[in-house]
C-alpha cells in the first residue's frame, strides 16, 4: 500500500484494464513491515490472476532486523529464486521485459530474459539503491566491495533499450551510468486525484482528527509512509518536543518500517503526537485531509538518489508541504509554490518553517492551492500512464522493426 509497489501494481492494474497481456514477478507482500503478510507464505512459489494480470510470487528471505548485508541477502535471494520463472517467460515471447530498481540484482535476468526472447529490456529507477546503500550508510563506502558494485551497476544499467526515473535530476544521474541520452526518459510517480483531494470542511469535522480527539482549532502536522532509514524520520520526535508548549500544534506519525520501534519510544509520553499503523487504502484521503500540513523529511545524502513517492498524495491533498532537501534537488524544487524547504539536518530552519506556516493560515491555504493545481495539471494518473504506454508502444514498434 506504500512505495514503490504501490506504484508498479497500479501501472499493472491499468495497463491490464487497457487490453495488454501482463504477467509479473514479484514476492510475496512483505513491506513495510518486514513480515510476510497473513495469507502468504515466504518460501514458496504461488501463482494468481490479480486485477487481471497473471502474477507469480516467488520465494524471498524476509530478515526480522534489516541491516545493510541483510538487505544484500535479502534481495538476492528474490533474484534467484525468481530465476527458473523469469525463464519459463521466454517462450510467451513478451514484447518488453520491463523492471523496477530496487531491485537491481533482477536486472541480469531482466536482461537475460529479454535476450533469450528476443525482446527489448526497460530498465525503470525508483531509487539508485545502490548510490544510496553506500551514500546513507547501509554500507561501508570506499573499498573492492563499493568499487565491485559500481561497476556492476554500471555494466548492467547501460545494457537496457531503456532507462526511465520518476525526476529529471534522477534521469540526468542515469546518464553517469553509461546510459546513452536517446535511450532515457522521464516516468513521474502518480496520484490519482479523484481519490486524493481536498475535503470541504463545510460538510462536517474530519472523522480521523475527531476519533483521536484533535480539537478543529489545532494545526495538525501529518507525517504517513515508511518508518525507513532513509527518511530521516530522528527529527520527527525533536520536532514534536520542541512544540510541546504550542496548544496550536498536534503531530501525527502514521505508518510502518525498520525506523517505527525507534520512533515509538522517542515519542511515548508525549501528549501533542498520535502514533498510528499503517492505515487501509480507503482510508487515505481522510487521513491526508486530517492535516495542515505535510511533513517530508529526507536525509541530505538522499538527495537525488530517490523521490518520496508519498509526495504525490500531499500534494494532491491540497496542504502545504515541509521538506528537508537542499536548495537545487529535485525535492526542494517539486515544494517550492507549494510549501517549504529547508536544509536536510538543520532543526532550527525546520522549526522556524513550521512556525511560519503555523501563524499564517492564509498563507497555508495559498501553497495548498498552489498544490492541488499542481497535481491535477500535471501528476494525474491518467495522463502520466497514457504517455507512459505511448513510450511502451513505441519501444515495441521501433524493436520489431529491427528484428
Amino acid at each position: 500500500m506504500t512505495g514503490i509497489g504501490k506504484f508498479t501494481g497500479e501501472m499493472v492494474q491499468w495497463l491490464a484494464s487497457r487490453g495488454h497481456d501482463v504477467r509479473v514477478v514479484t514476492t510475496p507482500p512483505y513491506y513495510p513491515a518486514w513480515k510476510v503478510s497473513e495469507g502468504y507464505q515466504a518460501m514458496r512459489y504461488t501463482t494468481q490472476i490479480l486485477d487481471g494480470a497473471k502474477v507469480y510470487r516467488c520465494p524471498l528471505w524476509v530478515p526480522t532486523q534489516p541491516s545493510g548485508f541483510k538487505r544484500m541477502l535479502h534481495l538476492l535471494s528474490f533474484a534467484l529464486s525468481s530465476l527458473p520463472v523469469m525463464l519459463a517467460q521466454i517462450g510467451w515471447k513478451p514484447q518488453i521485459v520491463f523492471t523496477v530498481e530496487p531491485a537491481f540484482f533482477c536486472a541480469p535476468m531482466a536482461l537475460l530474459t529479454a535476450g533469450l526472447a528476443g525482446s527489448p529490456a526497460w530498465l525503470h529507477v525508483q531509487d539508485f539503491e545502490i548510490d544510496a546503500a553506500f551514500d546513507l550508510g547501509l554500507l561501508p563506502s570506499g573499498g573492492p566491495i563499493h568499487d565491485f558494485a559500481l561497476a556492476f551497476e554500471h555494466f548492467f544499467t547501460q545494457r537496457f533499450d531503456r532507462v526511465s526515473s520518476i525526476s529529471p535530476n534522477m534521469v540526468q544521474r542515469a546518464l553517469t551510468k553509461g546510459v546513452q541520452p536517446d535511450r532515457t526518459l522521464l516516468f513521474p510517480n502518480w496520484v490519482d486525484t479523484e481519490a486524493i483531494y481536498p475535503l470541504d470542511t463545510a460538510s462536517g469535522p474530519n472523522h480521523m482528527r475527531r476519533e483521536l480527539g484533535i480539537r478543529e482549532d489545532q494545526v495538525v502536522l501529518l507525517y504517513s509512509g515508511n518508518m525507513g532509514n532513509k527518511q530521516g524520520l530522528e527529527m520527527l520526535a525533536p520536532l514534536a518536543s520542541h512544540f510541546i508548549q504550542d496548544q496550536r500544534a498536534h503531530f501525527i506519525f502514521c505508518g510502518d518500517g525498520a525506523f517505527r520501534p525507534q520512533l515509538e519510544e522517542m515519542v511515548s509520553g508525549m501528549a501533542n503526537v498520535s502514533l498510528l499503523p499503517l492505515q487501509p487504502m480507503d482510508c487515505l484521503n481522510d487521513l491526508l485531509n486530517a492535516a495542515d500540513i505535510h511533513l517530508l523529511p529526507q536525509k541530505a545524502d538522499a538527495a537525488d538518489l530517490v523521490m518520496p513517492s508519498k509526495l504525490t498524495g500531499m500534494l494532491a491533498s491540497g496542504r502545504p508541504v515541509i521538506a528537508t532537501a537542499a536548495a537545487g534537488t529535485q525535492v526542494a524544487e517539486a515544494v517550492v509554490g507549494h510549501g517549504i524547504a529547508v536544509p536536510a539536518g538543520d532543526f532550527d530552519a525546520l522549526c522556524g518553517a513550521v512556525k511560519r506556516l503555523l501563524d499564517d493560515g492564509g498563507l497555508r491555504r495559498t501553497l495548498g492551492e498552489a498544490a492541488r493545481k499542481f497535481a491535477v495539471t500535471y501528476l494525474g494518473r491518467e495522463e502520466v500512464l497514457l504517455r507512459f504506454e505511448r513510450a511502451l508502444d513505441s519501444l515495441a514498434t521501433q524493436h520489431s522493426r529491427l528484428a
